[in-house]
């Protein structure tokens, strides 16, 4: 199945440059984009993403309001994705930093999350600010410390944002393997 919504639809092969056509290459598979040249097989794999919980000094949590889409003007904590070869907790820190200004100490991972039809796999985990000033970046609109009574749940931006919150609050936190 191809996620047209969210991946961009390829047409020709990477390896020749021939057409790709959407084949069932094995029973029970979704189709694969095959090239009708070389027989390339070009797999559409997830994307890995990755956000951060992260608790202030005093207790509040930590949203910014996206000012990028997809849910431009609406809140999540701070996330994005995982570049190739990068440590996923190194990720999580560098994403914190970038779009609050915060230094975090991770201190668990909440869940993972994927839904069907949607590219992204998404790793939540909870942190501390340790350091650094409240601050958003080019992606962002505002940012903003909400307590947990306070939480804007009907302007999140995603599913998963809300399903870590709920997962977050109710104190499920997995440790971590270094």
């Amino acid at each position: 199945m191809i996620d047209s919504q969210h991946s961009p639809e390829y047409r020709f092969c990477p390896v020749c440059s021939a057409k790709l056509e959407h084949r069932l290459l094995k029973e029970g598979e979704p189709k694969r984009l095959l090239c009708s040249l070389c027989g390339y097989i070009f797999y559409l794999d997830p994307k890995l993403a990755v956000g951060t919980i992260i608790k202030a000094t005093d207790g509040r949590i930590v949203f910014v309001r996206r000012g990028i889409e997809p849910g431009y003007g609406k809140w999540v904590f701070p996330g994005g994705y995982v570049d190739r070869g990068e440590e996923i907790v190194g990720a999580a820190q560098r994403e914190a930093l970038e779009e609050s200004g915060l230094q975090v100490r991770i201190d668990g991972l909440i869940n993972i999350y994927s839904y069907r039809g949607r590219t992204p796999i998404i790793v939540v985990y909870a942190a501390t600010a340790t350091g650094g000033e409240l601050c958003t970046d080019d992606e962002s609109l505002e940012i903003k410390l909400f307590e947990v009574s306070a939480i804007p749940w009907e302007d999140l931006a995603f599913r998963s944002t809300q399903d870590a919150l709920h997962d977050y609050l109710d104190g499920i936190l997995h440790p971590l393997n270094r």
